[in-house]
């Protein structure tokens, strides 16, 4: 018997990248369709046209926001004004979108560009109230987690946070991001995803068990995610049904192909439910893991592999010089 092929930096980063936008993508045109529903005809490939009337392999919000995101962070090492900068440009000009337009956008990220354009510093224009967490944050933080991963927890935490306030500034959120960065940054080290969420549940503990919104993170923290069956799990945009979602599909799967399905076909938010799945699941098997051709389908490939490219080289870069 062969010995498992090694994962490496260069094949899980540009995995998680692609996986979210392939998850993204394969969710768009079920897109807030009830379970029932979806589960009548399960999603099984790229499909066109569907709830948001687009073409096969077009992306959503969540995957133009992580390519502002990569983008931001290729050109400035951590600047908020500039992300900022460039999701405003997302939502007027439609910059990385997958056709020239937006069809899709939450509330309070609207609401928070919209801020930003008016002149409203951007780590100052994320919505704060108890009704501003929605996965927004989420779906886009990962490139903020892997340019950032080898950081210590405190610089790493911190990142994640500011980066999630542009747009979704309640603690509750930026948590959200925290952990599920440090779910990604376990599973780049190639740590068995259930391991990866044990040791990201112990590290998030001890880094915020003193904070008020600590006993919101019960479910994300305490369930037996292996075992809970799929009537437990909820897939709407709330930040925390999201997080706890896309974990379970990654802990009850065993490949990149059954885990964003899995996602995709619990029905609801499932664009942002499949893009958050897809990276997590794209950094656990790696990027040769991922179905050539639903990448082959995405819009814009060329582009988006030129930037998946460079930013995974900056990345790799940034590891070996820690190392060295």
């Amino acid at each position: 018997m062969s010995a498992p092929a090694i994962i490496t930096q260069k094949d899980r980063i540009p995995g998680g990248l692609w996986g979210s936008l392939v998850g993204d993508a394969l969710g768009v045109p079920v897109e807030f369709k009830a379970r029932a529903t979806v589960q009548l005809d399960l999603v099984k490939d790229m499909r066109e046209y569907g709830t948001h009337r687009q073409p096969r392999g077009t992306w959503s919000d969540d995957s133009s926001m992580i390519l502002c995101t990569t983008d931001s962070l290729l050109n400035h090492e951590f600047s908020l004004a500039d992300m900022g900068d460039r999701f405003v440009r997302w939502m007027k000009d439609g910059l990385w979108t997958a056709h020239g337009d937006v069809f899709d956008m939450g509330g309070t990220t609207c609401t928070a560009l919209m801020r930003i354009a008016k002149g409203i510093a951007a780590d100052q224009a994320g919505g704060r109230s108890e009704d501003s967490n929605g996965n927004g944050s989420l779906m886009r933080i990962l490139p903020v987690v892997l340019r950032f991963a080898p950081e210590p927890i405190e610089s790493f935490a911190g990142r994640l946070e500011k980066a999630s306030a542009i747009t979704h500034g309640h603690a509750r959120s930026q948590m959200a991001c925290v952990f599920y960065g440090l779910v990604i940054r376990q599973l780049l080290l190639g740590w068995h995803p259930c391991a990866a969420v044990d040791s990201a549940r112990a590290e998030f503990t001890g880094w915020y068990e003193k904070s008020a919104e600590f006993s919101r993170f019960r479910h994300i923290l305490e369930d037996d995610l292996v075992s809970m069956p799929d009537g437990e799990v909820v897939s709407t945009g709330y930040v925390l049904h999201t997080l706890h979602a896309s974990l379970w599909c990654l802990l009850t799967t065993q490949n990149f192909q059954d885990c964003v399905l899995k996602a995709v076909n619990l029905g609801g938010d499932t664009d942002t439910t499949g893009c958050v799945a897809g990276g997590l699941a794209g950094v656990a098997y790696g990027m040769k893991t991922i179905p050539a051709d639903w990448i082959g389908q995405l819009a814009r490939k060329g582009d988006v592999d030129c930037l998946f490219h460079e930013f995974a080289d900056v990345c790799v870069e940034t590891e070996e010089k820690k190392v060295s």
